[in-house]
């Protein structure tokens, strides 16, 4: 069985590498270090097919050094453990360069037994992870690494690297490839930035494609059936998840309803609406708040009837509570003001309660005050009495301070006026 596509024309140079011209472009901190023969220890990171492993395969290939493969989906600790077994022999005497693909993978103790030879240049790394590694990696390998991230190739450079791909598909074939424009777009803005998935729907293209008079004609019926939602970047516990979450909340946040809807319709695309709907419960709260106190009533009907109906009608009511929480004022103040006290909190040592709003205790013989001396608030004008709430360590501390839309504005003056001469 012949090796996909992908594989076969994977680039030999860095001048072939599709993309990455932040790091890999002319004078490029990356292209520098690649150029100047010193291989120092380096992580690559970035989503899958974007060019980590032909990068590090490059690098292996001209820096001289003993190379060795292994994948932290497989690798065991018996594996690294002959990787350090080259050191010091005949073979290695150029030394050792350990590609460690999906670094991720390996637990603590794996990764451990790595550190003393990657501090004394026994062995070079390069380890490749799709995960954020400063979440993923440990950070004793971090400390020792330099982190390069690879980010999606952009449509246009895709097209380029398409249209390779069907000149050496029609070699290998010995067959005339016909296609247009159309063709190149549908799979450059259905690949999601990734050239693996690029080249392997081209190639599929071409299994699919008509044949007729020793020709293959691709068409775009055929091809969106091959490439239909391979644009969806998405991992359920990885970066991209938390990626388009933040992006979504940001964007309702800064009352941008129409990018809050991409970004939610990417995550419903995928199925995954629960940490959608959760996270338009927090935003009733923490960025809509007292400014339009109905907001999370509404957004929590919205969320319940999403939940209750399921995908595909799910998606109504949860555009519903998008568009009311972009449309709607903002406000924080709820948000700063309970972290505010919980910052207190932690600030302070064990703290009493005044003693009027205690449960009635018994006061023994020699109790200096005597009774609870609570007043009750309904018992005076405007249902309101100045008294001490705060323990006496926090005595005058602030934490809610009243925004400035009108819903906070109003019960500003309505609290100003039942405090007034009192």
């Amino acid at each position: 069985m012949s090796a996909p596509l992908a594989d076969r024309i994977r680039p030999k140079t860095l001048d072939d590498v599709v993309g990455q011209e932040h790091i890999l472009g002319k004078n490029k901190p990356l292209r520098k270090i690649i150029e100047s023969g010193t291989v120092p220890n380096m992580i690559f990171y970035g989503t899958s097919g974007v060019g980590k492993t032909t990068v590090a395969r490059i690098i292996a290939e001209n820096c001289g050094m003993t190379l060795h493969r292994l994948n932290g989906t497989t690798a065991s600790v018996s594996d690294i453990k002959e990787v350090i077994a080259e050191i010091g022999t005949f073979g290695a005497e150029n030394g050792i360069l350990l590609y460690l693909d999906e670094i991720q993978y390996l637990n603590k103790k794996q990764q451990q037994s790595l550190l003393e030879y990657i501090e004394n240049g026994d062995i070079t790394l390069i380890a490749s992870t799709t995960e954020n590694p400063y979440f993923a990696v440990y950070n004793a390998i971090i400390s020792r690494c330099t982190v390069f991230e690879f980010k999606p190739v952009n449509a246009n450079q895709l097209i380029s690297a398409i249209k390779r791909a069907f000149r050496i598909l029609s070699k290998e074939n010995k067959t005339e490839i016909i296609y247009d424009d159309e063709i190149l777009n549908i799979i450059a803005y259905n690949c999601g930035g990734d050239v693996r998935k690029a080249m392997n729907t081209a190639e599929l293209a071409v299994m699919c494609g008509d044949i007729s008079d020793g020709r293959v004609t691709i068409t775009p019926d055929s091809l969106k059936i091959i490439a239909q939602k391979s644009n969806m970047r998405y991992d359920r516990d990885g970066d991209q998840h938390f990626d388009i979450l933040s992006a979504f909340h940001k964007s309702v946040r800064g009352s941008d309803e129409n990018a809050a809807l991409h970004y939610a319709a990417r995550l419903i695309e995928t199925g995954d609406i629960v940490p959608l709907c959760r996270r338009l419960l927090c935003i009733a709260s923490e960025d809509v708040g007292l400014a339009y106190p109905q907001a999370i009533v509404i957004t929590k009907v919205c969320v319940d009837s999403a939940l209750q109906l399921g995908l595909p009608e799910a998606r109504l009511p949860i555009a519903e509570a998008i568009i009311l929480l972009a449309t709607a004022p903002k406000s924080n103040s709820v948000y700063t003001a309970i972290d505010s006290a919980i910052d207190d909190l932690k600030n302070c040592d064990s703290l009493d309660f005044p003693r009027h709003l205690q449960n009635c205790h018994f006061d023994g013989k020699g109790a200096v005050v005597s009774g609870q001396n609570y007043l009750y608030p309904h018992d005076f004008p405007n249902h309101y009495v100045k008294q001490q709430y705060l323990p006496d360590a926090l005595k005058g501390h602030v934490y809610y301070h009243f925004g400035d839309n009108k819903q906070e504005q109003a019960a500003h003056i309505y609290r100003q006026k039942i405090t007034e001469n009192k």
